[in-house]
């Protein structure tokens, strides 16, 4: 069937220029260079492109040398009908604005997606399956992300891509997640030692998004799973323990153990976390095989959670 949507030229907006968006940003400016025609712009609060702080200079002067036009828009403040306006200029549409915005703004851009007409969407679903997950997780901000794939599912004017890529990988060894603890040396396993979760690095999902957005033959109305790595939390000690050169012991955090401190916690910032705790530790829709992953069929290289370790964690806390 012929493509009505031809993929080798796109004016793609990207939703955000933060940890994912960057990387994403970069990667789709340099293969849009070897694709005459396609055009890569971002999409930043006003009050961003006026800012003065040297760093979002810095950022904005990069995204200037590589070619990406600077569009204002305010994803919380601006409607439905203002967002779909600017959406409507574009093929593709990005979202990388993560979930910070709140949990009506994924499902508010999803509907500006549509009223657009782009032909192509990607929401911001960078992490776990939701559909595996199912409703009224312990995360109640995943329920949001089920109601965008409802959404989408239910039309066909536009087409939609949803990117899985697991746990940023950094954010395992976070110390406020508190399942690596550098300072005792504890590994905290979510559910049970042999639980899995699937890392990757916004890195290698901005490079791999790059690769997905300009893929032939197109992706549409999919869910494209991508993994840097696959692991137990049994696991992880020996890892850091290869990479520190030092003994690491184990905790499980089973979870009823979970839920009880979810529910006994009063702070909903600390509350946030143990949702992120007790949804990881029941390991459904939260990890899948390594073979199964666009990167590995396709023969991409990702960052192994050793190699990030290494990479990371072997300057700062290798000695002692």
């Amino acid at each position: 069937m012929t493509n009505p949507f031809p993929t080798a030229t796109q004016s793609i907006l990207v939703l955000g220029a933060g940890e994912l968006g960057l990387p994403v940003l970069r990667n789709l400016a340099r293969l849009a260079k070897e694709k005459p025609g396609s055009k890569v712009s971002v999409l930043l609060r006003q009050s961003t492109l006026d800012s003065q702080d040297a760093g979002k200079k810095r950022e904005l002067d990069e995204l200037r040398a590589l070619g990406v036009a600077l569009v204002a828009g305010d994803l919380v403040k601006d409607s439905i009908a203002e967002l779909a306006a600017v959406f409507a200029r574009f093929d593709t549409v990005i979202g990388c604005a993560g979930m910070v915005a709140g949990r009506e703004t994924p499902m508010k851009l999803a509907r500006a997606a549509l009223a657009s007409g782009v032909k192509r969407y990607f929401p911001w679903q960078f992490g776990v399956d939701y559909d595996v997950i199912g409703r009224g997780s312990p995360q109640d901000l995943f329920d949001a992300q089920l109601e965008v794939r409802e959404l989408l599912r239910a039309q066909s004017q536009t087409e939609w891509v949803i990117i899985s890529t697991g746990m940023f990988t950094s954010f395992l060894f976070e110390p406020a997640f508190e399942v690596v603890d550098l300072v005792t040396d504890t590994v905290r396993a979510l559910g049970s030692l042999d639980t899995q979760v699937t890392l990757t690095t916004p890195e290698d999902i901005g490079r791999l998004t790059a690769e997905i957005v300009f893929f032939e033959p197109r992706f549409r109305n999919e869910i494209v799973y991508l993994a840097g790595d696959t692991l137990a939390y049994g696991e992880l000690a020996g890892l850091l323990e290869r990479v520190l050169q030092r003994p690491f012991s184990t905790q499980v955090w089973t979870l009823p153990q979970l839920l009880d401190e979810l529910e006994k916690e009063p702070d909903e910032q600390l509350k946030h976390i143990w949702k992120y705790r007790a949804v990881f530790a029941q390991g459904r829709g939260v990890a899948w095989p390594m073979e199964t992953t666009f990167s590995a069929r396709h023969g991409f290289a990702v960052t192994s959670a050793e190699q990030w370790a290494r990479e990371h964690l072997g300057q700062s806390d290798g000695q002692r």
